[in-house]
């Protein structure tokens, strides 16, 4: 994946190839991902996407065109965001969630917790870092440095409903500001003392009704469900109450309705609903800890690439609610550890000086839980280092589970950093479980890297060989006007003839914003496209109006001949050469049916891109070249 910093054009790039504002039902973002509901999905364009600079890959899951962009995703929401504008329209529309039942959950839980995960990260770091200090120094726990970090950390989940209504309420699009007062009312200090109140044995009623003893802060249902048929009510009042009126009453009437009925009749059966779903997952822990840990350990991060992972945080939350512990966590961390170690075991095993710094990158970002630059980029590309992180995971998880090993603080991101959650007084194994169920993770996935192998990436040919001298060498006797600097460049002559043209000007963003490589394009007087260095034909589109070539130095170029031919499917395209033929310049490899071309309406200008680089040398744009004549030069 190439680097980009110009995250606006790659918003705009993205939304052209799934079809525009017309055909986005929803965008949303998780920690590293686009999430995108569509209408239809064009064809080639989760091809076309993942090729982009900037994006690792493309997932088609749940509903959802989810493009994995990693850590970089919040600059291109937010160009995305002012695109949509999510701003005046929210981030989501009831028609959002279509699909069936377990597609609009996963949809809803990602849409939910996401944008506000780093807040729950960073507020269990704070506490994970409260409990080494604790442990250092337990004299820090009575002093008031401690209460007021302590109370700082739980902010974020005591008040966790109010940050369910900001998100669910752009989701479900109502009125944030209505959403929020409800579910303030929720976590009302008043509410929670009458609910005591309830629960030591005194009777509440709001009109004849017992009130339950259901508290809601830290709670995800409750809110969740208040927020969605708020969404229908407020709709529904839109329509009935007349404009002079509608800004005061229709507030005022979801508060009075929205609130009781939650207290009343939402509440205890959605918490009824978590609590038997938590204890579904618990009680299979309780009665085979070690299988709950090998499936947990092993399979979490498939399901990550699949973008699911969000359906299991109200089970997490509820346990911590609850229990004020969760084991899910505990081996969800060390599947995590592991497929982070098998990036790192490829960085060490392979030779490839480019892929080793792509691993190593990878590596580190999953120090910290984010484990899509390592999947993607690195073991699941590789396939067998996956596997690899899958095993040592499900090993390491199943040797935690022996030591009645939890998490006593949530983890926003699972991660090393976060395995101090596993620390507590009363329970001393767990942290011993905890690290060595990591350990083993770590090693054993290195260690199987190691042994099974992979089959490393290419590496491009050094800049300084012999063999690159003596090739450009032997261009520089053709290329006398190009005016070479240095021997390591590429000479790249024109495959065609015709007038030379900047990049700029090709009537086409992807092509003219330089996103595939700079360049320059040939606006053809000829039908014949011809090999321009001596290399090999490294890729043909299955349409043939494109090839790539490498040369003897690595240098990558990618002719593409006219704009949008691709729809085309081949016809009035012929090949010459064969996918890995060896050629030398000169060599004819692809020709054309000109004016069949333009008669079915697509102009013929041809792009000739140097993959990867951000600037040319010595091109003749503005000028008539032949096919043979040297157009630029690639250092």
């Amino acid at each position: 994946m190439a680097k980009i910093r110009d995250y606006k054009q790659l918003a705009q790039d993205i939304l052209r190839e799934v079809g525009g504002e017309s055909n986005i039902v929803n965008a949303t973002r998780c920690a590293t991902r686009l999430r995108l509901v569509l209408k239809n999905t064009p064809d080639k364009a989760k091809e076309n996407i993942a090729a982009m600079a900037g994006v690792i890959t493309v997932v088609e899951n749940n509903g959802q065109f989810q493009v994995v962009i990693g850590t970089h995703v919040s600059d291109v929401f937010a160009e995305v965001s002012q695109i949509l504008r999510l701003d005046e329209k929210g981030e989501g529309t009831q028609e959002a969630a279509k699909g069936n039942v377990l597609n609009r959950v996963i949809a809803t839980m990602s849409a939910v917790f996401a944008p506000f995960v780093y807040i729950l990260a960073a507020a269990g770091i704070l506490q994970g870092m409260l409990i080494l200090i604790n442990l250092a120094v337990p004299a820090f726990q009575q002093t008031g440095t401690y209460e007021v970090l302590s109370f700082l950390s739980w902010t974020p989940f005591t008040f966790l409903p109010i940050f369910i209504a900001i998100t669910a309420s752009k989701h479900f699009q109502c009125n944030m500001y209505i959403a929020v007062l409800c579910c303030c009312a929720l976590v009302n200090p008043t509410w929670t003392e009458m609910a005591a109140r309830i629960a030591d044995g005194e009777s509440i009623r709001f009109f004849m009704i017992p009130l339950s003893q259901t508290t809601y802060t830290s709670s995800v249902l409750p809110p969740l469900f208040l927020v969605w048929i708020l969404s229908y009510l407020e709709r529904w009042l839109d329509k009935k109450i007349p404009d002079i009126i509608k800004p005061l009453l229709t507030p005022l009437l979801c508060l009075v309705i929205m609130v009781p009925l939650t207290i009343l009749l939402l509440g205890p059966a959605s918490t009824l609903l978590a609590t038997a779903i938590a204890n579904a997952y618990n009680g299979m822990f309780a009665a085979a800890p070690a299988i709950a840990a090998a499936v947990i350990g092993g399979i979490w991060q498939v399901v990550v690439i699949f973008g699911v992972h969000w359906g299991i945080t109200p089970v997490v939350m509820t346990n911590f609610d609850l229990y004020g512990r969760d084991s899910f966590q505990a081996f969800q961390t060390i599947a995590v550890v592991a497929q982070m170690a098998a990036a790192f075991g490829c960085f060490l095993k392979s030779r490839n000086k480019e892929f080793k710094g792509v691993a190593l990158s990878a590596g580190v970002t999953g120090i910290f839980g984010i484990t899509e630059p390592a999947i993607y980029g690195v073991t699941l590309r590789l396939k067998k280092p996956f596997i690899c992180g899958c095993i040592a995971g499900a090993v390491g998880a199943v040797a935690a589970s022996f030591f009645n090993t939890y998490y006593y603080a949530y983890a926003g991101l699972p991660s090393l950093l976060t395995t101090v959650n596993a620390i507590n007084t009363e329970n001393p194994s767990s942290f011993m479980g905890e690290i060595l169920g990591c350990a083993i993770a770590i090693i054993g996935a290195i260690v199987l890297v190691q042994i099974v192998g992979f089959e490393d990436p290419k590496e491009e040919k050094a800049a300084g060989s012999d063999e690159n001298v003596n090739h450009i060498s032997s261009a520089n006797t053709t290329s006398e006007t190009m005016n070479i600097k240095n021997v390591t460049d590429t000479v790249v002559c024109s495959p065609l003839s015709g007038r030379v043209i900047p990049m700029s000007e090709v009537p086409d963003k992807v092509f003219s914003s330089g996103m595939m490589g700079a360049g320059v394009a040939i606006e053809p007087d000829d039908n014949r496209v011809y090999a321009p260095f001596d290399g090999e034909l490294t890729s043909i589109f299955e349409t043939k109006h494109a090839i790539g070539l490498t040369a003897e130095n690595g240098t990558e170029l990618l002719i593409h001949v006219g704009l949008d031919t691709v729809e085309l499917q081949g016809k009035y395209f012929e090949l010459h050469k064969q996918m890995g033929d060896k050629v030398k310049k000169g060599d004819l490899l692809l020709s054309f049916d000109t004016e069949e071309i333009k008669k079915a309406g697509y102009p013929l200008v041809t792009p000739v891109i140097a993959v990867g680089k951000e600037e040319i040398q010595n091109s003749a744009e503005g000028k008539m070249a032949k096919a043979g004549e040297p157009i630029m030069t690639i250092s």
